[in-house]
């Protein structure tokens, strides 16, 4: 997961707003691009952008359920999964 960290450190031009990017996509399992402009503040096609650039980079996984894209942080959600098994 650090390669996220990592990845928008270095790659995301509104660094003041990186560390609540940060923390939305490490609070849920998965977030939405509505999540993010809310909790973030910045527009929409920013958010997009750099949600996209996560997928396309293999950090997130982009699904489509019903009208809203769905950004799934896979490793964090195996983490959560793997602690509840413990």
């Amino acid at each position: 997961m650090e390669e996220i960290i990592i990845y928008l450190i270095v790659n995301v031009s509104f660094i003041k707003k990186c560390h609540e990017l940060i923390n939305n996509l490490f609070s849920h399992p998965y977030t939405k691009i509505e999540f993010v402009v809310s909790n973030v503040g910045v527009e929409r096609r920013t958010v997009a952008k750099y949600l996209d650039k996560l997928v396309d980079n293999k950090l997130l996984v982009k699904t489509k359920l019903g009208r809203y894209n769905y950004y799934l942080n896979i490793r964090l959600i195996n983490l959560l999964m793997n602690k509840g098994n413990e």
